[in-house]
């Protein structure tokens, strides 16, 4: 396992450096210039010129990647063109609030999918199986945009519980007010992969309960809940560690959107606003960690097949 572990850690740095070279040349070859956003209609072109220079610029776009990730693997991720504050220091104070977001919304998809999974599973061709495959379909439909929208026109600006913008009141400093102002973005970047999950443990787990180990344990007088609970659940786990590893990108790039919908102060945010005022550094900077993370969920989905399962061993 430890050889299995250095050797996927260890491949995670050329597929970085690719990605950096090609999010690098992309950022550089979009249309826009960043200078712009500093010329009054009095400077001269000198004065355009020493700009370009100062922000290094004014070199060949190979030149540039190279000085760039000569800083970056020093740590240094470059100054925000905008803020004028240290990249790595602006995400490192939004990265807490990305995070918290995504796994909140995560462990609150997979506890709902695994519930309404195996009720949905125990009553096959039921009521209630019916309803809840209607509502997983609804969910899977549904436009994380519009679904905000709706969520913000009932709960902030029909009914007046939930807030609809930041992480918490300007003046309050309770846990209360920030699960509140949690509600609305967890919900929204949850409600597709608790369908979906939904979905793959229901059939997962009617197929399981058709397999003999199953009809051993009731022969040996174990419980419909240790059965379910002690055996079923763990092979049912697989699939849904395998959606995870493939849905992980989603609940990335699903965090940044939501964080824009409703001005969550993380990374999604701080990143869109980078995009507009085309804030170079600051861009390759969130590219940066964001593939980091993604590329750290996937290699995270790999080893907790072991862990789910111990009948699968990590083999050369």
């Amino acid at each position: 396992m430890s050889k299995y572990l250095l050797r996927r850690v260890l491949q995670l740095f050329p597929l970085l450096l690719f990605i950096s070279i090609v999010s690098f040349a992309l950022i550089r070859l979009s249309p826009g210039d960043p200078v712009l956003s500093f010329v009054t209609p009095n400077m001269s072109p000198d004065d355009i010129a020493r700009i370009r220079q100062s922000m290094g610029l004014d070199q060949p776009i190979y030149l540039q990647y190279l000085y760039w990730l000569k800083n970056m693997l020093t740590g240094n991720f470059g100054y925000s063109l905008n803020n004028h504050r240290p990249v790595l220091t602006l995400i490192v104070e939004r990265l807490p609030a990305t995070i918290g977001l995504m796994s909140s919304a995560f462990v609150l998809s997979l506890l709902i999918a695994i519930l309404f999974g195996l009720i949905s599973a125990l009553n096959k061709n039921k009521l209630i199986d019916h309803v809840l495959s209607l509502m997983s379909y609804i969910g899977i439909s549904l436009p994380g945009l519009w679904f905000a929208m709706i969520l913000i026109y009932v709960f902030t600006v029909q009914l007046h519980w939930l807030p609809s913008m930041g992480m918490r009141t300007i003046g309050v400093n309770s846990a209360w007010d920030i699960i509140k102002h949690w509600m609305m973005p967890c919900l929204v970047l949850s409600i597709t992969h608790i369908s979906v999950f939904m979905r793959y443990i229901r059939s997962s787990t009617i197929s399981q309960l058709e397999e003999d180990y199953v009809q051993i344990q009731y022969a040996y007088g174990s419980t419909r809940r240790v059965v379910l609970f002690r055996h079923v659940l763990k092979n049912v786990m697989l699939p849904v560690i395998t959606i995870f590893g493939l849905s992980f990108s989603e609940i990335i790039t699903g965090a940044f959107i939501v964080e824009s919908m409703f001005s969550w102060p993380g990374m999604g945010s701080l990143g869109i606003n980078a995009v507009f005022s085309l804030d170079y550094p600051l861009i390759m900077g969130i590219t940066m960690i964001a593939s980091f993370m993604l590329l750290l969920g996937n290699l995270l989905a790999d080893l907790l097949y072991s862990v789910v399962d111990p009948r699968i061993k990590v083999k050369r």
